[in-house]
């Protein structure tokens, strides 16, 4: 009989798969970014229907095959609810999602990131914190976790404001990140940071942060 074994993690992705069934990206402690098949899991009265949508952070229970994972069931601590009548949180939330799916791979020691992505979902759910400023720290400290940040940009003149604030959070552990407010002076040289390291080192086009773009030029 086959052993079952059991990981903590996050979905960061699902996809149809067939009538019924899905095919989920878990962002786990253990082994790694994952893809597992729920068999059944798209139909009403499924009980992985909603244990395997974006955003689950739990324990999942699986058995291994050759190439893949089949999830038989799930135990969720959060759900992060909050989104639902949240839309453009969640528009954050997907493209932190994104970057994490980009960054991460199978069988990788994924603790930080796996942490660094539920700490600023959670930051996302709380309104002391401006959504932008949580994207700039997200992305810069996805940088660092990642082994690429490049350090200031040689081209930009920063105040000391801003930089003592990237140098905090390059520096600080994942769960003080989101512990601070800027100025809107110190946002905008955020924002101007983050672009250049999103062209230069990035290299990737995010499909989640043109909606979250679009959706952000709407809103305001």
């Amino acid at each position: 009989m086959q052993e079952y074994i059991e990981v903590t993690g996050l979905v960061i992705q699902n996809l149809p798969m067939g009538e019924y069934d899905k095919r989920v990206t878990i962002l786990t402690k253990e082994r790694g970014k994952i893809a597992a098949f729920a068999r059944g899991a798209r139909r009403p009265n499924s009980k992985l229907m909603a244990r395997t949508n974006p955003f689950c952070f739990g324990t999942f229970k699986m058995y291994e095959g050759k190439s893949s994972y089949t999830l038989v069931d799930a135990e969720i601590s959060n759900y992060f609810d909050e989104f639902r009548d949240d839309f453009e949180g969640a528009m954050y939330g997907m493209y932190f999602l994104e970057v994490a799916d980009y960054y991460t791979r199978e069988n990788n020691d994924e603790k930080e990131m796996l942490m660094l992505v539920y700490q600023s979902l959670r930051a996302l759910i709380l309104p002391a914190i401006q959504n932008e400023l949580i994207l700039y720290i997200f992305e810069i400290k996805a940088l660092v976790v990642n082994g690429e940040f490049p350090g200031i940009p040689a081209n930009k003149s920063l105040s000391p404001d801003t930089l003592y604030t990237i140098d905090y959070v390059v520096k600080s552990g994942l769960d003080r990140l989101y512990t601070f407010v800027v100025s809107d002076e110190v946002l905008k040289e955020l924002a101007e940071c983050v672009v250049e390291y999103r062209k230069r080192y990035m290299g990737h086009e995010f499909h989640s942060l043109e909606i979250l773009n679009s959706t952000i030029s709407f809103l305001q």
